[in-house]
């Protein structure tokens, strides 16, 4: 068993990486329906958003997109912006430098040091694409280059429960202003998932087809069922189960229950109550990391993250 200072150091390398991926995600489609669409409320739009990604406004002057650019985007302050958690992501990677490969340390360096701290209201689509290249460039190195061992599987691990999380939030921010949120398509895109769904379907994307798709889809690897899956993989590879009744891992056992709840539920069901089921499921996912922090690392005091005591 690896060192539970090292465990924890990939397990958060790979949350912080798929975390400011899928802010990346968001932001990219609300700021451009926010210009694209004049009868969205920008403020009201705005303090939605933040409250889905677990922030909020400082005060009650109006919300603007250049606000939640610099909230969720640069702000190296903020917990819930995508330059705080690249600079995460390389301060663990220099926690854990004896195991991570030079090729990763290089790509999490040069991303953390590149991060703007403005960006120009014309270029906001290209920082989103970079920010989601540079993410995929880290995923990609240690999937090429890294041994499926322990250290592998902590990575993936924290990689698909951070996943699981942030579909659920885009998938939330779909009722976010009525009949102004993002359109299924334009969610489906988000997730590099608009092509694969018509191969699926083979038609224009519906709202049930859509969300069974992204919520439970085997094989499409931003589906949250898909993500669950290979987090409960994880943990039996970590960790072979020994028990003979019953599990006795309090985070499989949550995700065991997550996986099993949406697995048998009929997707109408899922959808006539979205946002508080994706609630429950970001909830969730705060039981299995905190499941995971006493069992693996007992010792360590627990990162501060967005929404993880909700």
């Amino acid at each position: 068993m690896m060192l539970s200072r090292i465990a924890e150091s990939l397990f958060w390398i790979g949350r912080y990486v798929e975390r400011a991926d899928g802010t990346a995600r968001i932001l990219d489609v609300h700021l451009q329906l926010l210009l694209e669409d004049p009868w969205v409320e920008e403020d009201v739009a705005c303090r939605a958003l933040l409250g889905v990604m677990g922030s909020h406004a400082e005060d009650d002057s109006p919300v603007t997109r250049s606000d939640l650019l610099i909230t969720l985007g640069v702000d190296r302050e903020s917990p819930a912006s995508i330059a705080y958690c690249l600079d995460q992501a390389r301060e663990n990677a220099r926690r854990a430098r004896e195991v991570v490969s030079t090729e990763l340390w290089e790509v999490l360096n040069t991303t953390r040091s590149r991060v703007p701290r403005k960006v120009a209201p014309d270029k906001v689509h290209e920082f989103f694409a970079w920010v989601r290249e540079r993410s995929a460039l880290a995923v990609g190195t240690v999937d090429s280059s890294t041994s499926r061992d322990e250290a592998w599987s902590f990575f993936t691990l924290g990689r698909s429960l951070e996943r699981v999380d942030m579909t659920a939030r885009l998938l939330s921010t779909s009722a976010l202003v009525e009949a102004g949120g993002p359109s299924w398509t334009t969610i489906l895109r988000s997730c590099g998932g608009y092509e694969a769904y018509l191969r699926t379907y083979r038609g224009m994307p519906s709202a049930e087809n859509a969300a069974e798709f992204l919520i439970l889809d085997r094989l499409f690897p931003r589906s949250i069922l898909f993500s669950l899956m290979r987090a409960e993989k994880c943990l039996h590879d970590i960790e072979p189960r020994s028990d003979r009744a019953g599990v006795s891992d309090q985070a499989l056992r949550v995700l065991g229950q997550i996986r099993s709840d949406l697995e048998f539920s009929p997707i109408t069901r899922i959808i006539s109550n979205l946002t508080e089921n994706m609630d429950s499921i970001q909830a969730g996912v705060s039981d299995v990391s905190e499941g995971i922090r006493q069992r693996y690392f007992p010792v360590l005091q627990a990162p501060i993250w967005v929404r993880e005591d909700a």
